[in-house]
C-alpha cells in the first residue's frame, strides 16, 4: 500500500502540479484547499505525512497544524512558507512541525524531504525512543522527562538539543552542529537562542545533580553524568 500524504495549499494551480509530480512518484494523495477543509480530510481519511502552507484562508498551516497534533503526535507535518525568519520557522518546530521548506522550491527537494521524513516516521512509529539519564528517562518521541512517575514536556526544541547530547554523553557536541540541525543555519541570533535552550534543559534535569551540561567555550556543549 503506497503512503498517503495529505496536501493542503490553496494555489489551484500550484497543487496540481505538485500532486501530479508526487502520483507519479507513487503517492497516494489527498488535497485540501485551506486549513479547515485540511483538518477535516486528516480526521475523515488520515494520512501517513501532512504537507502544508502556512498561510491559508479560514485557518492557517499553524493553528491547522496544532489540531492535528491533538489528534496525532507522530504523524510527519511539513510546512511550505514565504517566510524564512528564525522567529517564523521557530513558531512552525514549537507547534510540532518535522520540517519546512521555503518557497519557492523544486520539485525534487520536496519528494527528498518526504521521503526522509516518512523513513523516520516508518523508523519511530513501533516503539518509542527513549534514552536513561541519570534518574530521568527521556522519551524522545513524546518528548517528555520523566522521573518518579512524573513527566515534564518538553519543547521541539529542547526535545531535539538534549536528543543530541544523548547521543554524544561524554562527547562536546559542536554548537555550530546543534544550530544546522535545528534552525539549518549558524547565525549570531541563534547563539542565544541555543543558550537559552540549553538553561531551559538544564532547569527540567535539576533535580538529579550527577546530570551536568557544560558549556565547553568557543566550542559548543556536552552532558555528563556522574556515576
Amino acid at each position: 500500500m503506497s503512503d498517503k500524504i495529505l496536501f493542503v495549499e490553496d494555489e489551484k494551480d500550484f497543487t496540481l502540479i505538485v500532486v501530479d509530480t508526487l502520483r507519479g512518484q507513487g503517492y497516494d494523495v489527498i488535497t485540501a484547499a485551506d486549513g479547515i477543509e485540511g483538518l477535516e480530510k486528516f480526521r475523515s481519511e488520515g494520512a501517513d505525512i501532512v504537507v502544508a502552507d502556512v498561510m491559508m484562508p479560514k485557518l492557517d498551516g499553524f493553528s491547522m497544524a496544532k489540531e492535528v497534533r491533538k489528534l496525532s503526535p507522530t504523524v510527519p507535518l511539513l510546512f511550505l512558507t514565504a517566510k524564512s525568519t528564525i522567529d517564523d520557522v521557530e513558531q512552525g518546530f514549537e507547534i510540532g512541525a518535522n520540517d519546512y521548506l521555503k518557497k519557492p522550491f523544486e520539485l525534487r527537494e520536496l519528494i527528498v524531504r518526504i521521503k526522509a521524513l516518512l523513513r523516520r516516521y516508518e523508523t519511530n512509529r513501533g516503539d518509542d525512543i527513549k534514552y536513561s539519564l541519570g534518574s530521568y528517562m527521556f522519551n524522545v518521541s513524546t518528548q517528555t522527562l520523566s522521573l518518579k512517575g512524573q513527566s515534564v514536556e518538553l519543547s521541539h526544541f529542547e526535545a531535539k538539543i538534549l536528543e543530541r547530547l544523548a547521543t554524544n554523553i561524554g562527547k562536546t557536541v559542536d554548537a555550530s552542529e546543534l544550530m544546522i540541525a535545528i534552525w539549518q543555519r549558524d547565525e549570531p541570533s541563534n547563539r542565544n537562542s541555543l543558550h537559552g535552550y540549553i538553561h531551559k534543559i538544564r532547569r527540567a534535569l535539576r533535580q538529579d545533580p550527577s546530570i551536568s551540561i557544560i558549556n565547553q567555550r568557543g566550542f559548543g556543549y556536552m552532558l555528563t553524568i556522574c556515576k
